[in-house]
């Protein structure tokens, strides 16, 4: 993948961005770049790999509804993850032109990339990029929502038929509810895209 196009291409829609060989060195970045703030994590696999859930809570205060804490429900920690200073996720789908595609059920996920933080940094591997807006919108929905179902052992039709594709189903366990598409970076705050030359996440 040209990471000096997909850079260009965000640049020209606004977005900071950072590039990096491994998820270490992206994970080491971060560290070094949101030091003694509150974060705010969405659901996110690549995050995780990267072992941020671990590093930056040693030096920030995270909220993350995958790690409930204070007695807190996961709702209550994705309402507070909506109000903090900095806010990171991942992408289910980067176009080399410059969109960036995310599907959430909850929505606390797209909400919060959309308003209300200093700063929103997108961290993306390699394997969420796709050539053109209309092939990343299909990775988002056929590769990214499948998988993330499955993960959640919900009971939809993707998951049935092995993950391998979205049949826009009406099952109450539909986890792909919402649908936000970046064609610029909104005026509401800076974003960073953090593009790391690994395979990370779903």
């Amino acid at each position: 993948m040209d990471f000096a196009k997909v850079q260009a291409a965000l640049e020209q829609h606004g977005y900071a961005v950072t590039t990096f060989a491994t998820k270490e060195d992206a994970a080491a970045y971060l560290n070094r770049e949101i030091d003694g703030v509150s974060v705010g994590f969405g659901g996110s696999m690549t995050l995780r790999e990267m072992g941020l859930h671990e590093s930056l809570p040693t030096h920030n205060e995270l909220w993350s509804h995958w790690e409930p804490r204070d007695g807190a429900t996961p709702d209550e920690m994705r309402k507070k993850a909506m109000t903090t200073d900095v806010y990171l996720c991942s992408a289910n789908g980067l176009a080399e032109t410059g969109e960036i595609i995310n599907i959430d059920g909850t929505g606390n996920r797209v909400a919060s990339t959309l308003f209300g933080h200093k700063k929103v940094y997108f961290v993306v591997g390699r394997n969420k990029l796709a050539p053109t807006y209309d092939e990343a919108l299909w990775r988002a929905r056929n590769i990214a929502a499948p998988k993330n179902a499955m993960r959640f052992n919900v009971k939809t039709p993707c998951v049935a038929n092995g993950g391998g594709k979205c049949f826009d189903c009406k099952s109450p366990a539909r986890i792909c509810k919402a649908l936000v598409v970046f064609w610029d970076k909104p005026t509401c705050c800076d974003m960073e895209v953090v593009l790391i030359d690994e395979d990370l996440g779903y």
